[in-house]
């Protein structure tokens, strides 16, 4: 059985990381969406309410698990079983920060390989940043977040 993660801090999910999500699904037997603890950020959402919010949007994938995990990817991986982290990249500048984190990985756990995904055109601009500064200035979300769960994200950058 081949496993792959999915790592991010989903602060909130979007539809650019429902999109590698859903590839991701179908590509492996199992693919783990691993929430990260990420303390040089500060959360708009829990990582719980992160959990919860991923499960609504995937609820008709079967083959997907959403945890949490604090720590190293590669320990995480190891532990986890999964032969594969797959990132999402939406630009250059991306592929330059993931590329030096992928090597890391492969460092420290020679095991895992990293699979780089192209972002689908249609969602190359998109961030949780740029959600939430839409967002908390009143901007439309429509197209940018799942719609089963637009409401909580609006409701909470009031």
């Amino acid at each position: 059985m081949k496993t792959a993660i999915y790592p991010g801090s989903f602060d909130p999910v979007t539809n650019g990381h429902l999109d590698i999500i859903k590839r991701s699904s179908a590509i492996f037997d199992k693919l783990i969406v691993a929430v990260s603890v990420n303390r040089s950020k500060t959360p708009l959402f829990t990582v719980q309410e992160r959990i919860e919010l991923i499960q609504r949007v995937t609820k008709d994938i079967q083959n997907i698990e959403v945890v949490t995990f604090d720590g190293l990817l590669a320990d995480y991986a190891k532990q986890r079983e999964a032969s594969v982290i797959v990132k999402g990249l939406r630009a250059v500048t991306d592929f330059e920060y993931e590329f030096q984190m992928a090597l890391m990985n492969k460092n420290l756990n020679p095991e895992t390989e990293t699979l780089f995904m192209a972002t689908s055109q249609n969602y190359s601009f998109l961030s949780s940043s740029v959600v939430k500064e839409i967002g908390a200035l009143g901007g439309n979300l429509e197209g940018l977040v799942p719609n089963e769960i637009m409401n909580e994200i609006k409701m909470k950058l009031k």
